[in-house]
């Protein structure tokens, strides 16, 4: 009788998540430990950046690092999966920290996915395993937790011939209590959110050889707008969230009129096309921040980048299966003395005039690693107190390779960056419009950097793994530094 009562509900639970005996097949646990040595203070620029918050002690440290993945199924093209994912590290030296580098839920169905929690994410058309870094999200910081609704790979239209196919996502985050200025001019702390959306489009059917990609995607830091205007604020909730998903400006008789919230995004076009024996992939981004784009004034500004990809990976001793070249460069940011003027002034990449930190997520920058804030910078080189992000006109080549040379998986990253601060530590200084306010912190000259990382992992006996990495800094915008590391770590 009991069964009877339950049965029902047997049949629901598997219909969703399938038999249990199946998630032998999508389920996948690694426990690792890791024991690393950087130079004091300092933790090179490879080791600590695009890691999702996955950072090592400087100096002598011990790492413990788990992580718990169920994905989709490979096997059954079932309407409806679920997945899951956990990671945190342990950091034990000279001081003890845990990080939650993931932690979410999924539900797919059909070609739409449900994900809510803190994921590993990386926003714009870029080769994910190599890249130096989009400008809008990178993977450099912890994700932000959020919700999403999204469709995570490319749907081909079928009524147009499969000719065209789109993906894209739209999501709400929790940033927390994070530090404003006011329009007042005080500062204080406000409860923030994230809103985030894209949309991809490729052009070219599945079986050709070549095929365009484009879209945009868009980010806003926002929240208690009522708080932070005062008492001339006269928008609804639904009205405001209707100016922060659009962009649309805001203003009154005493507001000046500007976007809500802090906003940042690229937008994205790339070709592919599929030789006998390699893959290419080469892309762009420019980059948007405060309105230079919208005038077409920060157009030498972007991410280009080409990708190789070996279709006939072998056996043999030496094998190379991806090889990315990039040049990031954010000199221009409308604002030298012939950009067109604009009325929002120099771009100032990812610094905010509303958000003490900028674009930014537990201290740390949620874009291209080469933007960088005074946390690892020389202490030497001048910076206006007014931004957070301290470099960010930079000009920089990267170049990764991954591949095997033996028994040994291998991945290797040089990158040569040229560095000039902001505008605010520039001979021609900040503009708002056609006002320009000079210099008065000292001058950000020219500073050269190379940063370099090389990474062997090892399959052992039993599902054990070794890896072993190494990476140094040796310039002159960070400290000079060397780190390595090694783990040994199990797979279930």
């Amino acid at each position: 009788m009991c069964y009877k009562r339950i049965l029902p509900f047997v049949v629901v639970f598997h219909f969703i998540f399938g038999k249990v005996n199946s998630l032998q097949d999508t389920t996948f646990i690694n426990i690792g430990v890791m024991g690393s040595y950087t130079t004091p203070g300092k933790v090179p620029f490879w080791m600590r950046s695009n890691q999702y918050g996955s950072l090592p002690l400087d100096n002598l440290s011990v790492s413990l690092i788990s992580s718990l993945y169920k994905d989709y199924s490979h096997t059954k093209n079932t309407l409806i999966d679920w997945g899951a994912a956990v990671e945190g590290r342990l950091n034990v030296g000279k001081k003890l920290n845990f990080n939650l580098i993931e932690g979410y839920g999924k539900l797919r169905i059909g070609v739409f996915e449900i994900r809510a929690g803190r994921s590993k994410d990386i926003m714009g058309l870029c080769d994910t395993s190599l890249t130096s870094g989009a400008f809008a999200v990178s993977g450099n910081a912890p994700g932000i937790p959020k919700v999403e609704v999204s469709i995570l790979q490319y749907y081909t239209l079928p009524f147009l011939g499969k000719l065209f196919a789109f993906k894209g996502n739209y999501s709400h985050g929790w940033i927390g209590e994070i530090k404003v200025n006011m329009m007042d001019n005080s500062k204080t702390t406000l409860k923030t959110y994230l809103h985030q959306k894209s949309l991809y489009g490729r052009f070219g059917k599945p079986e050709w050889k070549w095929k365009l990609y484009g879209g945009f995607n868009h980010q806003v830091f926002w929240g208690n707008e009522k708080q932070y205007y005062g008492s001339n604020y006269t928008l609804s909730d639904w009205e405001c969230y209707y100016y922060i998903v659009t962009g649309k400006p805001y203003g009154t008789d005493s507001i000046p009129s500007s976007k809500i919230g802090n906003h940042i995004g690229s937008i994205d076009i790339a070709y592919e096309y599929n030789f006998k024996n390699v893959g290419l992939l080469a892309y762009h981004q420019f980059f948007y921040d405060v309105g230079a784009l919208y005038h077409l004034a920060n157009l030498r500004d972007g991410l280009t980048g080409i990708s190789l990809v070996n279709k006939h990976v072998s056996d043999r001793a030496f094998c190379w299966n991806k090889i990315l070249a990039e040049f990031f460069y954010s000199i221009n940011q409308a604002g030298e003395l012939w950009s067109p003027p604009t009325p929002s002034g120099d771009e100032n990449y990812y610094n905010s005039d509303q958000y003490v930190q900028g674009w930014s997520y537990n201290e740390t920058g949620l874009g291209n690693p080469f933007v960088g804030t005074r946390t690892y910078i020389k202490e030497d080189l001048p910076a206006d107190p007014g931004d957070y992000f301290i470099n960010n006109r930079v000009a920089a080549f990267h170049l990764g390779c991954e591949g095997s040379l033996y028994e040994w998986k291998y991945i290797v990253k040089a990158s040569y960056s040229m560095n000039y601060g902001t505008f605010g530590t520039s001979e021609v200084g900040h503009t708002l419009g056609k006002i320009r306010y000079l210099p008065m912190y000292g001058i950000f000259n020219r500073t050269d950097q190379f940063s370099s990382y090389i990474e062997g992992k090892k399959e052992l006996k039993n599902k054990f793994n070794l890896c072993i990495i190494a990476a140094f800094d040796l310039g002159n915008l960070y400290y000079n530094s060397l780190g390595l590391a090694v783990m040994v770590s199990r797979s279930f």
